[in-house]
């Protein structure tokens, strides 16, 4: 003791003199200059790229003969502004009808028809390797092989066309028509890749939405594929640009045959070549500019920084919120007034009627790996219950079966006696169509994933009212609704966000909002913390505890032991795809029957 405080003042005064060097420093540092690193190699690179430009300009600036008067003579000229507007209009046009050709081709050939996807895949062989100066030619002449052209019923004498085909197919026509086939066959593949990049769960969140198939692929699947289309497609275009000079061998006078014409009167190739060359420049870099645009636009949500804004962006959004403002101010006070009354009076804190789930005889095989052997089950109403079991056990599949995200092969799933993807007759069940079953989610089951599965385009409160704007909820109650389910997940102030600026809780969180805007009778929850750090998981078992009080009934996967003691009326302890053992959770985990429970028990507790 005696020897610590001996050594105490000899501490402090070093730790004084410590202190005091340390300030020295601090304030000789502070007027230091400091030197970057120098790159010689940077250097002379870009003095090198300095004299090669220099070299270049004088070259083309300097040499007479490139003939620069007779550039600017032409380069406005009648006949090559005739010849530049047809090639423009080719190319619209061409795109138009292209793009519009292949997107039904590219869902055709992602469809689960082979006979579609067989039909598409031969219309994109067949017109990726014919040249399109061969196409073009092929076309301008088909009144060779077809002396008139119907169009009309198959296998009758009902016409609703009926002309001669040289009268139908001019040189213009034949070359639109050529150019859309030639570019609907690459630009397909382009959009089908875009569709594969989507990721599954995406689609997957969508459906259990109870989105229709047609609002999944419009705002969820292509504007998220739409980063990955547009590089090629744009790629396309300026192909297709260029392309369009194929058409002189219809003897059509665009912007590259009108050259031709010119410099064989006048002999001034070079110059007439420059014309051209600079009026393309011209369209490809205006497409650049284009698509730089439309990238940004479909980038939006896609990194955690708010990506800069154009000024047209910017100009469209400040028209957007100004006539959102005078709309609020010509609303009336008592309709907004009973819309928030409406809002406050749905949260899901609200009490309600559970669904009761009944599990009969369920089973479900990937090949021959049985994942659910003969399951029964029910889940009272209002109740609360917990899955638990090893990883391969069966219970994500089991959970997945409940909303027909997975189709069972014996057995079935019903919701308050209404089955679940399928309609009885006898003892036969008969498959929903898939319209059917997107309806009977959106009425009673929602589900919150493992990954979130946010979509990742739309805001915050995009998310939370993309089902009930589906389901013909008016905009106004939809958003209103949505900001209260937020501020009661404690995200308030995150509406505006995107999900990639949240962090993995406060996604989490969304995600239970989304599910529960169309107030479903029964919410299941897939591991839903088992993608968060320890420090977030108790941020979403906060949300589900509160949920556990309001009535409606949740069944949750989870390996959270702790979570499953304190709020679950029933634990069911799966392993190899049976239910092994289920009851209270004060039998389960404080007294398991079954070995095998006992055994899970010991490794996780």
């Amino acid at each position: 003791m005696s020897d610590t405080t001996q050594q105490l003042p000899g501490s402090v005064h070093a730790s004084h003199a410590i202190h005091a060097s340390d300030s020295a420093a601090g304030h000789e540092y502070a007027h230091y200059r400091v030197v970057p690193a120098k790159h010689h190699a940077r250097t002379a690179g870009t003095v090198l790229a300095i004299l090669l430009i220099a070299i270049v300009l004088n070259s083309v600036l300097g040499n007479p003969r490139w003939g620069w008067d007779v550039f600017a003579q032409w380069f406005c000229a009648g006949p090559v502004l005739e010849g530049l507007l047809r090639t423009l209009v080719l190319t619209a046009l061409g795109a138009l009808f292209g793009f519009a050709l292949a997107t039904p081709l590219a869902l055709a050939r992602v469809s689960r028809s082979p006979l579609m996807a067989g039909c598409a895949w031969a219309f994109i062989w067949l017109f990726r390797s014919i040249p399109p100066i061969v196409l073009l030619l092929l076309l301008n002449n088909l009144g060779y092989l077809y002396d008139t052209i119907w169009i009309g019923v198959p296998f009758t004498h009902i016409a609703l066309l009926n002309e001669p085909t040289t009268n139908l197919i001019s040189p213009f026509f034949a070359a639109v028509l050529g150019l859309t086939l030639n570019h609907a066959a690459f630009a397909a593949e382009a959009i089908r890749g875009g569709i594969l990049s989507v990721d599954h769960g995406q689609r997957e969140a969508a459906a259990a939405l109870g989105l229709p198939g047609a609002r999944q692929v419009r705002r969820i699947v292509l504007p998220q594929a739409m980063r990955s289309i547009l590089p090629t497609a744009f790629n396309d275009v300026i192909g297709l640009a260029k392309g369009t000079s194929v058409v002189y061998i219809l003897a059509m006078p665009d912007l590259f045959y009108t050259v031709q014409i010119i410099y064989h009167r006048n002999l001034e190739v070079i110059p007439l070549l420059m014309v051209a060359t600079v009026w393309y420049l011209i369209i490809l870099t205006v497409l650049s500019a284009i698509q730089i645009h439309i990238e940004r636009y479909y980038a939006r949500g896609a990194t955690r920084e708010q990506a800069a804004v154009s000024p047209l962006t910017a100009l469209f959004r400040r028209w957007r919120a100004a006539r959102v403002a005078r709309g609020a101010r010509t609303a009336q006070p008592e309709t907004q007034d009973r819309t928030a009354a409406e809002a406050g009076a749905t949260g899901w804190a609200q009490q309600r009627v559970g669904g009761k789930v009944g599990i009969h005889n369920v089973s479900k095989s990937f090949g021959t790996l049985k994942v659910l052997d003969n399951i029964s089950l029910a889940f009272p109403s209002g109740s609360v219950t917990v899955i638990l079991g090893q990883s391969g056990s069966g219970k994500s599949t089991l959970l997945r079966s409940i909303n027909h995200l997975e189709r069972i092969d014996d057995g079935f799933i019903d919701i308050d006696g209404e089955l679940v993807g399928y309609r009885r007759e006898g003892r036969t069940l008969y498959e929903l169509k898939e319209k059917d079953i997107l309806e009977r989610r959106r009425a009673g089951v929602g589900m919150v994933f493992q990954n979130f599965n946010l979509f990742p385009h739309l805001t915050v409160l995009d998310n939370v009212t993309e089902a009930p704007l589906a389901a013909g909820v008016p905009r106004a109650q939809a958003e209103t609704e949505a900001r209260t389910l937020l501020a009661r997940v404690g995200l308030a102030g995150k509406a505006d966000a995107w999900p990639r600026q949240l962090s993995g809780g406060q996604q989490q969180r969304v995600a239970i909002a989304r599910a529960l805007a169309l107030k479903p009778k029964v919410l299941l929850f897939d591991e839903p913390t088992s993608a968060l750090d320890p420090e977030l998981v108790n941020e979403v078992l906060d949300v589900i505890r509160q949920l556990a009080r309001s009535g409606t009934t949740l069944i949750v996967v989870t390996h959270e032991i702790g979570f499953a003691r304190e709020v679950a009326d029933t634990i069911v302890f799966m392993d190899a795809g049976r239910v092994v053992e289920s009851g209270p959770p004060a039998s389960v985990l404080g007294n398991p029957a079954h070995p095998r429970t006992r055994e899970f028990l010991s490794k996780v507790l």
